[in-house]
């Protein structure tokens, strides 16, 4: 028997290619659906009464109009790096982590420089084979650090120009090279993969994706293997058909029945290994990004050996070697990241109506903030996608949602005792998301001001129609000072509506807020046009100095 009918080789290069594909082609649109039903069900929930509605929900009584007028003050959207000096940027947690992918990629290229029998040492060809293989840093690096396209996108832009710089100096040493051949190189080690990827983390399945794939993964490689079983034997498909006989199954069903039962088998399995993960989160031995980080390099991992395999099946196993030695100079690097010499808590309140634009928002500041302290936001529509955790995903597939949603007085204050103020392994720290029933939110959102450190309240697209938002501009004017609070607005912001009401709350503000003894009250409005990165590290910015 040839190396190319090896049933070992066939069944890695042809059965586990396929298994991928199908995973992948499962697993995005489960995870579109289940999605779909979560974001139903919090709506449900957040539509129902608790029962027990909070007596701090109710305002207090008006006082006598104060001493000062109120003003408002436009915030510089400059970024000011001197006073976010509390926070560990980003791009140095991006950086370390692309270190670690190029260890990666240097165990792949000794691979296939072995497997493929080079026997003289050509810098030039090793560079290039190492840069090819070193792609996923840039994706890694988009995923940690990039607030914005626009910044992704120079990110991309670096990488293609060294490529095409190492190109034209192998195409200059050896005419027999050429572009064509480069572009080939890459397209087949990192064109499958990349594509994969690109499903996996969407931005609507994101916070999922990675689960859900490793669930259809799992299964898919059950269905595979076990048909791959009995099918390369003749002994294999007569036992097969023989129980479906006695089953009253024919040849037929038997052939779509058996891929269902591995698929079924592997399943329960892969089920248990997700409600571990769940507890692994829950007990703070991983946390979102560092599972999104691992996703995102496996489908290199599995993918990238498999031409590999065609010179010997034992080569595939240089992906599971290389991504070994990732997940430990990972987890080496992210003992380097400064920590915050005071974590801080942010409260996020927004216009729910906002959608994909408060999840814009939200995605640029987390990768910011929470390498300084935690976020605090009731859970609402334009959120849930992208906000929802491991644990939480997986109480809902359990039906335990319910659970999860704040019912009274003395269920709240549990639930501020047991906020998650710790970071994670990876030094970031976690949004503790709320889940509000119709008559427990008020009381939520009141509790979580006097717990913030500061207050971001995104009022994009904010008019008369929004009057949860004007409850909690009035919470806000009597409870919290304002210099820890900034109004995020832009030109869907009904600004002349907006100063009206606020001038009205604030003749009416509380005899004990803190903003009546303020010689200056002022309204801190930061406008956005995007956000752009520098308006994110600028709104950090204004943020930490609160």
């Amino acid at each position: 028997m040839t190396q190319a009918t090896d049933p070992i080789t066939l069944a890695l290069t042809g059965a586990l290619p396929f298994a991928v594909i199908a995973a992948v082609l499962v697993a995005f649109p489960a995870a579109w659906f289940l999605l779909s039903r979560y974001r139903r069900s919090v709506l449900r929930g957040m539509a129902e009464a608790a029962g027990a509605p909070s007596a701090r929900a109710s305002a207090p009584p008006p006082a006598s109009p104060p001493g000062h007028a109120l003003r408002f003050e436009e915030l510089a959207t400059a970024s000011d790096a001197g006073r976010a000096s509390s926070f560990a940027s980003p791009w140095r947690a991006a950086g370390l982590h692309a270190l670690a992918v190029a260890a990666y990629a240097a165990v792949m290229t000794t691979a296939e420089l072995v497997a493929m029998g080079e026997t003289e040492f050509f810098p030039v060809r090793v560079a290039i084979v190492f840069w090819v293989y070193a792609w996923p840093a840039v994706l890694a690096v988009n995923l940690i650090a990039a607030a914005d396209r626009a910044t992704g996108l120079r990110v991309v832009i670096a990488y293609v120009a060294v490529f095409l710089l190492l190109v034209g100096v192998a195409i200059s040493l050896s005419p027999g090279f050429s572009l064509r051949q480069g572009l080939v190189l890459w397209l087949v080690i990192n064109g499958a993969p990349t594509l994969l990827l690109y499903a996996l983390l969407a931005r609507r399945i994101r916070a999922v994706g990675p689960m859900v794939l490793g669930f259809a993964l799992l299964g898919m490689l059950g269905a595979v293997a076990i048909q791959t079983l009995l099918g390369t034997s003749d002994a294999g498909m007569r036992a097969a058909i023989e129980v479906g006989g006695a089953f009253g199954v024919g040849g037929v069903g038997v052939f779509w029945l058996t891929p269902l039962l591995g698929f079924l088998l592997f399943g329960v399995g892969a089920w248990f290994a997700l409600k571990r993960l769940g507890r692994s989160y829950a007990e703070k031995r991983l946390s979102d990004e560092m599972l999104t980080l691992d996703a995102l390099m496996l489908p290199f991992a599995v993918v990238q050996p498999m031409m590999l395999a065609f010179a010997h099946w034992g080569w595939y196993a240089s992906g599971l070697v290389a991504f070994v030695v990732y997940r430990f100079l990972a987890a080496v690097v992210r003992r380097r990241l400064p920590g915050p010499a005071r974590p801080r808590t942010l409260l996020l309140l927004r216009v729910f109506a906002l959608g994909e634009r408060s999840a814009r928002l939200f995605d640029a500041l987390r990768r910011h903030w929470l390498r300084g302290g935690s976020i605090a936001m009731i859970a609402g529509p334009d959120l849930v996608n992208s906000a929802v955790e491991p644990d939480e995903f997986l109480g809902f597939l359990s039906g335990g949602l319910g659970r999860r949603f704040v019912s009274g007085d003395a269920d709240l204050e549990r639930r501020i005792a047991a906020m998650d103020r710790r970071p994670d392994p990876d030094g970031r720290f976690r949004v503790a998301e709320f889940f509000c029933r119709d008559d427990t939110w008020q009381a939520t959102m009141q509790r979580l001001v006097r717990e913030s450190d500061a207050v971001l309240m995104d009022l994009r697209s904010f008019a008369s129609s929004n009057q949860g938002c004007v409850y909690e501009l009035s919470r806000l004017l009597d409870t919290i000072d304002l210099r820890r609070v900034v109004f995020v607005v832009d030109r869907t912001t009904d600004r002349g509506f907006l100063e009206r009401e606020l001038l009205r709350l604030w003749s009416n503000v509380a005899a004990d807020s803190p903003n009546r003894s303020a010689p200056a009250p002022a309204v801190r409005l930061f406008g956005v046009s995007g956000p752009t990165a520098a308006e994110t590290r600028a709104l950090v910015a204004h943020l930490a100095a609160a």
